[in-house]
Formats: structure tokens, sequence, C-alpha cells
């Protein structure tokens, strides 16, 4: 592909990614997600403060925000590769630093499952899905039934797509080095977004070792 297409569509992709969904659903709603919670423009805010009918739209469309401009770009621009990785990339970031809350924008989890669905038919989507689940259910047997916090929920979406990344490489017996390098850039990405959960972590974990 050509230098200037190929800059388009990634423009493109972050500007699809950019579309604050549900941030926008919530005020259709009368609420503001940026009050709610954390303060994430994302669909799990959307969920508490305009429930579920709301909360499910906003994951739907964060999703397919992701999903959309890279299957087009895969099955329309012919594109395929390592030349995926900046758009996929784009689409993410889009979501992260929105150019319409003034560069301020959600965590990316949606829309980073709308962009591996895209990439690899649904399969990493649904690994990353499993690995989750795996995960929470994980720590839910270590709290003894506690519910989840924001800490661990961030630490387990981050250290998620780092086992994601580990299983394409086994999956494709490393002949897809491209989903690799996106999935540590995804990684990379989320844990930027997730970096006040990482660091409470790791404030945690220091505070306990001289503790103890």
């Amino acid at each position: 592909m050509m230098v200037l297409p190929y800059v388009c569509w990634t423009i493109l992709c972050f500007l699809c990614g950019s579309f604050m969904f549900s941030y926008w659903l919530g005020l259709l709603a009368g609420h503001n997600v940026k009050r709610v919670g954390d303060g994430n423009p994302g669909a799990a805010n959307l969920w508490k403060s305009a429930g579920a009918v709301f909360g499910i739209w906003g994951i739907a469309l964060d999703f397919l925000k992701g999903f959309f401009p890279i299957w087009l770009l895969i099955h329309a621009g012919g594109v395929n590769g390592y030349s995926l990785v900046l758009p996929s990339a784009a689409a993410v970031l889009g979501h992260m630093f929105s150019p319409f809350l003034r560069g301020r924008g959600g965590k990316a989890v949606a829309v980073t499952f709308g962009v591996w669905s895209a990439l690899t038919g649904g399969a990493a989507a649904l690994a990353y899905a499993v690995l989750l689940a795996v995960l929470l259910l994980g720590g839910k047997l270590l709290r003894r039934g506690k519910p989840s916090s924001s800490v661990s929920d961030g630490t387990q979406i981050v250290f998620g797509m780092l086992l994601l990344t580990a299983w394409m490489l086994l999956r494709s017996g490393f002949a897809e080095l491209h989903l690799a390098v996106f999935g540590m850039v995804n990684t990379l990405l989320l844990a930027y977004a997730h970096r006040l959960e990482l660091k409470t972590l790791l404030t945690m974990r220091t505070g306990t070792k001289n503790g103890g």
C-alpha cells in the first residue's frame, strides 16, 4: 500500500476509536459517566449510572469502533502483516486520547476486543475473554470470595493481554509475529491506561515487603 493511503487508513482508525459512544450515551440518559466511580468515560461506568441496556449498547459500540475499521482495512484495503500494527494501535489510542474529550479517553478494553476480533476472526478475543475469566476466578479464590477491586481488575486486564501475546506466538508457531508485536504494544497501552491501578498494586506490594 502507498504511504498516503496507509496514513489515511491509520488516521481513520484513530478517529473511529476516538468516538466516545459510552460517554455520549450517558449524556443521552442524563448522566455524566466522568463523574461516576473512577471517572472513566467507558461502558462500565455507563452501566453503573444508566443501567444494563445503555451499558450493553456502550460495550457493543465501543467493540465495533475497534472492529470495523480494522476489518475494513484488511478486507477492503488489502493490508496484512506488520502493516496492521500501527492502525490497530491507532484505534486503541483513539479511545484512550479522544479529541472529543480533549485528549482524555477511556481504558480501551472493549475497543481492544474489537481490534483483536478483526485481526484474528474472533479467535484472540475469545482467548482473551477466557484468560480474563480464569484470572478473575483465580483472584476470587485468593480473595476467598471477597469482591474484586479496581486494582485487581486492572492488573488482570494487563496481565491477561501479556498472556494472550504469548498464546498468539505459540498458536502460530512463531509464524505470525506481527500479532505478537501488536500484543506487546497493546499490553503497554493497557498498562498506561491502568497505570494508577498498577502503581497502587506496586505500592501495596512494596509496603507489604517493608512491613514484613
